[in-house]
């Protein structure tokens, strides 16, 4: 999967999200529109680091598709 295409995944989720949000914001949201952003949150931060990996192989010389969507317990875990 090139990166360019983890990038338009990004901007789609990152969409959603923002319209998500607005709902949300607004006291709109529905039960399950709150479930897709908590979701849509969790891919987005699978995406970001599949891109970080594919870019630091890349980097590192190694082959970018290698890089694999990690669980979202490893993703979520991360801290700052």
């Amino acid at each position: 999967m090139p990166d360019e295409d983890v990038i338009e995944r990004i901007n789609a989720l990152a969409e959603e999200e923002h319209s998500l949000f607005a709902l949300e914001s607004r006291g709109e949201a529905t039960s399950k529109e709150r479930a897709r952003l908590k979701e849509i949150q969790v891919q987005l931060d699978q995406c970001w680091d599949l891109l970080h990996q594919r870019r630091a192989r890349r980097a590192a010389g190694l082959d970018p598709e290698a890089a694999a969507v990690r669980d979202q317990d490893t993703v979520e875990g991360y801290v700052g």
